[in-house]
């Protein structure tokens, strides 16, 4: 250690500041994970190979693949397309059009990610709302809340899930079974809520439906080749998702294989020169900045790990909670709710999955492993949606709307999504509750 300091002390440090610093957005968050975990180095609390051991690769490796794929199949114009049909299945009706197209985002953040999501879906619904002339903000509120909810369904829908899969082992089938249900009650309720709040109160003069009803959808998909190709990876790559134990294949390398497959499918008809343009133009696509974010997080984390802080701290757990395992699902679920609406879920998390599995021991061993995943996940992901700065899909639809001249800010959104939070996380707590304690 540098200067003889307890690495323990040292490492905790690190780790405040690191998350004090991206708390206050002053800079980029992926800079300071980066200092963070190139500090953690630098003062000896870990040797450079003990830092690379503590980078969870298949997690890298799973969202740099999911990346690539939306990158290529959203130039096929197949989300604006959808967005459009979706309007239109229920006659331009607003109310009709807050219900499903929040339905849509959920099911589309549960088979992609939440932020790829809403940077797909809220430029068409912009456009729609101003053909109907009614306000955007409720419609934007529903697709963000939807996509951390539908999200919180799969493996591959939120960053905490994957990040929780591939430190836990769980596959894409075990959230499907373990989540979905629970999920689909909460995004049932928000739907309810949102209708009393704003779509009964949600009207469009007549001429205005049907300029929404004269939309050509179809005009939206700019490349049926690609539309095909995309559509063909993607299910083979869910199907590979499904499979993965019974093949032998983890996520990480499923992705990625998919996403190489899509790029060769996407330049076969391309000289050299253009396909190089091509390719180059999908790397840029992809969020270099939240990639990064996790390389320097994951050091970070790990050399709280090595200096046996996360241990003491999961002792002072255990002590609080007498070794109950259900005070324990609880105290994870809405610690890890309040606290993701409070920072960013991911830090969070990655903290809190080697506490998790060093309390596991204490409340009965790897039986009561499952259900403290549950927890932590259902808890991080939708406490997510309490405010503004709780989920990065809420601060790109932020942008998004400020950008277009629409209020969006922190107090409009959390005064409305922090009880709706709530109420989510005590739908959850009940599931736990029946289904697991």
């Amino acid at each position: 250690m540098l200067f003889g300091l307890n690495p323990s002390v040292v490492a905790t440090t690190i780790l405040v500041v690191t998350y004090l610093l991206v708390i206050a957005d002053r800079f980029d968050r992926s800079i300071i994970a980066l200092l963070g975990g190139g500090v953690m180095i630098a003062s000896g609390v870990l040797s450079q190979q003990e830092a690379i051991r503590g980078i969870d690769f298949n997690t890298i490796a799973l969202l740099t693949g999911m990346m690539i794929l939306v990158a290529i199949a959203r130039r096929s114009g197949v989300f604006e397309y959808l967005a459009i049909w979706a309007a239109q299945r229920v006659h331009a009706s607003p109310a009709g059009i807050l219900f499903l197209l929040a339905v849509v985002t959920a099911i589309i953040s549960a088979l992609l990610d939440n932020v790829t999501t809403v940077l797909l879906v809220a430029p068409v619904t912009l456009s729609i709302a101003k053909r109907l002339e009614v306000a955007p903000f409720p419609f934007l509120f529903c697709e963000v809340m939807a996509s951390n909810i539908g999200g919180t369904a799969t493996l591959i829908g939120d960053p905490p899930n994957i990040m929780i899969g591939s430190a836990a082992g769980l596959s894409f089938n075990a959230f499907l079974i373990h989540l979905l249900p629970v999920i689909v009650v909460v995004m049932a309720a928000q739907a309810v809520a949102t209708h009393f709040l704003w779509g009964r109160a949600l009207h469009a003069r007549p001429a205005a439906r049907a300029a929404v009803m004269a939309m050509d959808a179809v005009s939206t998909i700019l490349d049926r080749r690609l539309l095909n190709y995309s559509l063909i990876v993607m299910a083979l790559v869910l199907l590979a998702f499904v499979l993965a134990r019974a093949i032998g294949l983890e996520p990480g390398t499923i992705a990625l294989l998919g996403a190489a497959a899509l790029m060769l499918l996407d330049n076969l008809e391309h000289h050299r020169e253009a396909q190089t343009e091509r390719i180059t133009a999908t790397y840029g696509d992809i969020d270099w900045i939240t990639i990064f974010f996790f390389v320097g997080l994951f050091i970070v984390v790990h050399g709280l790990e090595a200096t046996g802080a996360i241990g003491a701290l999961a002792q002072s757990l255990v002590n609080g909670v007498g070794g109950n395992l259900t005070y324990a699902v609880f105290v994870i679920l809405w610690a890890s709710a309040i606290l993701s609406a409070i920072v960013d879920n991911i830090p969070f998390v990655a903290a809190m999955i080697p506490l998790i599995k060093a309390i596991a021991p204490s409340l009965g061993g790897d039986a009561a492993l499952p259900v403290l995943w549950w927890a932590l996940s259902l808890g991080a992901c939708l406490g997510g949606n309490g405010t503004l700065i709780g989920a990065s899909a809420n601060l790109t639809v932020a942008g998004i709307a400020q950008k277009n001249g629409i209020g969006f800010g922190f107090l409009a959104y959390s005064r409305i999504a922090a009880p709706l939070s709530v109420i989510s996380i005590v739908i959850c707590q009940i599931y736990l509750w029946l289904r697991y304690l």
